[in-house]
């Protein structure tokens, strides 16, 4: 057993201090989604509060411009998106483009090119949305949410990944054990482990931190949690299908599998071809807007 003194412990003590110093959304960001949350706000409180950073605003308009949207006509300000969107749909646009500076970058411990994270979060999050149409019943802007929001977790585990890259590809390799077992033998933590405290403190709901702890693993979901399980499964199934596409296959896509019990509880285990075929189709033009710079 490994002493407080190992190695092992150290990096452990490490990377839990790079979790705490991540630093919490800008106030003016809970602000608005506040205001988000509260129907007696007005578009044009929601875009005064918003207009504090026009880096963000520029973002939000970009997504909320986007095809996966489907609005005819351009969006030109945040009053017009509260307007034609919706708060709803507005407060995961806002979310979204809060959290892009923080995957935008190159994760290197997991041979993810810069903006490869980001791209992969997004497919994640247009399949979740597309899945949660066809399964029905979901809240589809949560479903999108927790899309994106699954692999978050890389953003602090990328630089040990690096180090220790060597050890944990020779496991997967020689032993046959899913990336993230490696993961957490090696450092002591797995990727979605850590994605689940960064969302809890961002103090975010609690789906957003269990999609992203069992993203891999949904058959491991608790039972006092099964609440969650078709958000659980939903994203782990988008996520099964982004890798098996080669969409943002990352280092840690090596020895991933698809859970049956998921497309069976989901009711899509005599879905999967279908499900596989329309995913290129929607993976495909995302990756049109965002080589034109209309998504972010």
């Amino acid at each position: 057993m490994p002493t407080d003194g190992s190695p092992r412990e150290i990096v452990k003590k490490r990377i839990l201090k790079k979790v705490k110093d991540i630093p919490s959304l800008p106030q003016f960001v809970l602000l608005t989604l506040k205001k988000l949350d509260d129907e007696r706000s007005s578009a044009s409180d929601v875009a005064n509060t918003l207009s504090k950073d026009q880096g963000l605003v520029v973002r939000v308009l970009r997504l909320a411009n986007s095809a996966y949207y489907g609005i005819p006509r351009t969006i030109t300000s945040v009053t017009e998106a509260v307007a034609i969107l919706g708060y709803k749909t507005l407060r995961s646009i806002v979310l979204a483009a809060s959290i892009y500076p923080y995957m935008s970058g190159s994760q290197k411990g997991y041979a993810l090119d810069k903006g490869e994270l980001w791209r992969h979060s997004l497919g994640v999050a247009y399949l979740s949305r597309y899945i949660g149409e066809k399964v029905g019943g979901l809240d589809l802007e949560e479903l999108y949410l927790a899309g994106l929001l699954h692999d978050i977790g890389k953003i602090v585990l990328n630089e040990y990944v690096r180090y220790g890259y060597s050890i944990i590809s020779k496991m997967v390799e020689e032993e046959a054990v899913p990336f993230t077992q490696a993961e957490r033998e090696v450092l002591g933590f797995d990727h979605a482990e850590i994605g689940e405290m960064i969302i809890d403190q961002w103090a975010l709901p609690e789906v957003y931190a269990l999609a992203a702890r069992y993203h891999h693993t949904p058959d491991d979901l608790p039972d006092e949690k099964a609440s969650y399980r078709p958000v659980v499964d939903v994203v782990h199934t988008s996520n099964s299908i982004c890798l098996m596409l080669g969409f943002g296959l990352g280092a840690d896509g090596l020895q991933h599998y698809m859970s049956e019990k998921s497309l069976e509880r989901l009711q899509l285990k005599d879905e999967i071809e279908l499900l596989m075929s329309e995913a290129v189709n929607i993976l495909y033009q995302l990756d049109e807007e965002i080589r034109s710079e209309e998504i972010i």
